[in-house]
Formats: C-alpha cells, sequence, structure tokens
C-alpha cells in the first residue's frame, strides 16, 4: 500500500500550512458585475468548493486594473471600495478550514477586441492570422506604464491581505502580461525589460518583490507559471527553470506548473495528448517537466491538469516531483469531487474535450474557457452543473453574453 500523501498538511517556506495536498487551481468565472466588483455569486460557488475538503482553493483572474480586463464580469481590486463584499468572498473558504489564495493578473495583449480602450504589451506583437478577428494588436507598454503595472500588483495584493484572504499567486501563465514578458516571441524589447534571458525574467521578479513588500514575509506569495510556451520563439523549459531558479532565490513559497497560451492551448491537454501507456496511466500533463524543477529546487510545487483518478493523484505525490495536486475542469462538472478523491475514491465524472464543430474556434481551445465558464455559474446559482450541455450552443450563448458584457462594461465605464 502506497501512503495516503494527499491528506497530509503540507508547510509552506514562510511557515504557513495548507491542510491537505488538493488544491482546486484557477477558473475565470467572471461573476463579477460589469463594473467589476465582486457578487454574492462568487460567495456561494466558493461556499460550495470549501465544503468539499479542499486544501487550498485559488480564485479565478482578479484584475489588477479595470483599464485592463480580460472578460467582461472580471472583479477588479485597486482600491479598498469592495472590501465589505472581498470579506464575505474571503470568509466563505476560511471559515470552513481552506486557504484561498487570490489570483492577480494582467491580461496583456490576451483581451478580447472592444473590452478595453487599448491593450499593453511588451511588444507590440499581433495574434496569429486566424485569431487576429478576436484580439487587437497591443500597443507597447512604456517604462512608466510598466512600472504603474508592478505597483498595481503590489496594491492589490495588500488589499487582498487586508480583506482576509490566505495569500495571493500571480498569473505568470497561458499568455497573460507576466507569461508575455518572459517570452522571447512577444517580448522583442532591447531595454531593461528585454533582449535577454535575464532582462525577461525582470519583469516577474519585480512584481514579486513589491507584492512582497507590500504584504510583508509571512503572508503566502505563490505563481503559476508556464512549463513552455509550445509555440515557435516562445519560453522554453530551460528557460523556465531558470525563472523558477530565481524566484526561489526571491523567496516565492508555492510554484504552480501549467504551459501553454490561447493560441497554443496546451493548458486544456488539447495540444498535449499523451501517447505512450506509461505516461496515460501517469496522468498530469506536466509531470515530467516537474520531476526536472524538483532535482534544480527544493521549493513546493503544485502541478494541475490531467489528473483523473485517487490513484493517479497518489502515485504523483509519491513520486516526490510534486507537493500540491491541482484540479479545475473537474470541479466544474463536480464540485465534490475533492470529498470523495480525499476518501480514496474517483468522482463518476470525467473531463471531456469540449468540441463545437467549428475549426476556427476549436483551434484556439476558447472553449476549454467558455464551456467550463457556463457551469460554474449553474453553481454559483445554487445548481447542479450539466456535463452533457452541447459545446456549439455553450458557444453560442457565451458569445452573445460576452457581446453584452462588453457593451455594457464600456458603457459603465464610461458614464464614471
Amino acid at each position: 500500500m502506497k501512503p495516503d500523501l494527499l491528506n497530509q498538511p503540507l508547510r509552506l517556506p514562510n511557515g504557513c500550512v495548507l491542510r491537505n495536498r488538493l488544491a482546486k487551481a484557477a477558473m475565470s468565472e467572471t461573476l463579477g458585475t460589469y463594473d467589476n466588483r465582486p457578487t454574492l455569486d462568487l460567495v456561494q460557488l466558493y461556499r460550495r468548493w470549501a465544503a468539499s475538503g479542499l486544501g487550498l482553493i485559488v480564485t479565478g483572474n482578479v484584475m489588477i486594473d479595470r483599464r485592463a480586463l480580460g472578460e467582461p464580469g472580471n472583479v477588479v481590486i485597486e482600491d479598498e471600495t469592495d472590501l465589505t463584499a472581498l470579506r464575505e468572498w474571503a470568509r466563505a473558504v476560511t471559515g470552513q478550514g481552506a486557504a484561498i489564495w487570490a489570483q492577480l493578473n494582467h491580461p496583456g495583449k490576451q483581451s478580447t477586441k472592444g473590452l478595453n480602450a487599448f491593450n499593453l504589451a511588451p511588444s507590440a506583437v499581433p495574434f496569429r492570422e486566424d485569431m487576429a478577428a478576436f484580439f487587437e494588436t497591443p500597443r507597447e507598454a512604456t517604462t512608466s506604464e510598466i512600472r504603474d503595472i508592478v505597483e498595481r500588483f503590489g496594491r492589490s495584493a495588500a488589499i487582498c491581505r487586508k480583506a482576509g484572504f490566505s495569500g495571493v499567486q500571480i498569473h505568470g501563465a497561458h499568455g497573460y502580461l507576466v507569461s508575455q514578458f518572459l517570452s522571447p516571441h512577444h517580448n522583442r524589447r532591447e531595454d531593461e525589460w528585454g533582449g535577454t534571458p535575464e532582462k525577461r525574467r525582470r519583469f516577474v521578479l519585480a512584481v514579486y518583490a513589491e507584492i512582497r513588500r507590500q504584504v510583508g514575509p509571512d503572508f503566502p506569495v505563490g505563481i503559476k507559471l508556464n512549463s513552455a510556451d509550445f509555440q515557435r520563439g516562445g519560453l522554453t523549459e530551460e528557460e523556465s527553470i531558470e525563472t523558477i531558479r530565481a524566484l526561489t532565490t526571491a523567496g516565492i513559497d508555492l510554484i504552480e506548473i501549467s504551459g501553454g497560451t490561447y493560441e497554443a492551448p496546451a493548458m486544456s491537454g488539447a495540444m498535449r495528448e499523451p501517447k505512450k501507456e506509461s505516461t496515460v496511466a501517469r496522468e498530469a500533463y506536466f509531470l515530467e517537466f516537474a520531476e526536472k524543477v524538483r532535482a534544480a529546487v527544493k521549493v513546493p510545487l503544485m502541478v494541475t491538469g490531467g489528473f483523473r483518478t485517487a490513484a493517479g493523484i497518489n502515485a504523483a505525490l509519491c513520486s516526490g516531483a510534486l507537493d500540491v495536486v491541482g484540479l479545475a475542469r473537474l470541479l466544474a462538472i463536480d464540485p465534490d469531487a475533492p470529498a470523495a478523491l480525499l476518501h480514496g475514491r474517483d468522482s463518476l465524472r470525467q473531463v471531456r474535450p469540449i468540441s463545437t464543430g467549428l475549426k476556427a474556434v476549436d483551434r484556439m481551445g476558447i472553449m476549454e474557457v467558455l464551456w467550463y465558464t457556463r457551469q460554474l455559474k449553474r453553481i454559483a446559482m445554487g445548481r447542479e452543473p450539466r456535463p452533457d450541455e452541447s459545446g456549439l450552443a455553450a458557444f453560442v450563448k457565451s458569445a452573445l453574453r460576452s457581446g453584452w458584457g462588453t457593451f455594457r462594461t464600456r458603457r459603465l465605464r464610461a458614464q464614471s
């Protein structure tokens, strides 16, 4: 019998303890108002997850700037206006013994057309041709804009601490701004913020340093990073490991490993279909990379993506390559799955590929966000998920809602 590591607590480098090794990874909920404030729907959704026994719950995209949204309905934390609502959101989780970390993010170029007045990125690199209809070419950020964004990450983290969140996670993966700065494809600058691997890492290290300065040493700060971008000219595994070394030296508390971008959506598994039986048995998409990281550093590691069974999860933990198992899509179709897994049983639900039948849409992997977001809304409303919902129907409804949300967001911003 292998030891049951999933139920063991984990002490982070700063001394904080997670009650077990099972985490809910970030999924974009878009349950905020169209002027980007938290809602009771978020409280309801997170209370349901916390009751399942999870040790750590990471929120979906919490943006640091109302001028830089990833989607309509993102929650934005840039001042203390919504402190009461944020406290209620945090208490819904911490009141049941789990930790809740706010995932702080800036979309950079990865924001749909029309939502923001303009999009910033390290360099003015357009999306690939078949995605240009959905995403505008960004403007290259100025040095003063970069410094403002760094400061905003710190301010948002400090507000999260004041509101009672257990920690924060920097979103440095999936093609958003931090990820863009790390990528040679997206970051073509030749100043202090780009041109060499060391300079491309400067932004993420500055963000971490500013957050740590504003929250202090005893508040957990983690990061979600790509193992690689799986995109020509993008971040490689070698550069990713060097980034992890630098963050470990700086004092990061937990690193979650993922991969891909909207243009190369490896995080959904669409580009990483396992071929060998041994790989299928190991389940996790990024476990091999985690083993390379573990050989290089001793920082606590979280791996998300591909886990299907209690046996697979326990085997991954027993391998020593990771310390925390992250679940995402499964919790959108079975919010009670952690209760079963923590008792050694499998969920009765299985994650399936979501397809619309429209090649242009399916190539982007965007349904791995939109379809699951619809299930989160059902849970937040006190209903059960619909695992059999049509991908095409979900796309049409999501597109209509996104269009209306974009219009309302721009209208409210103009009136403020």
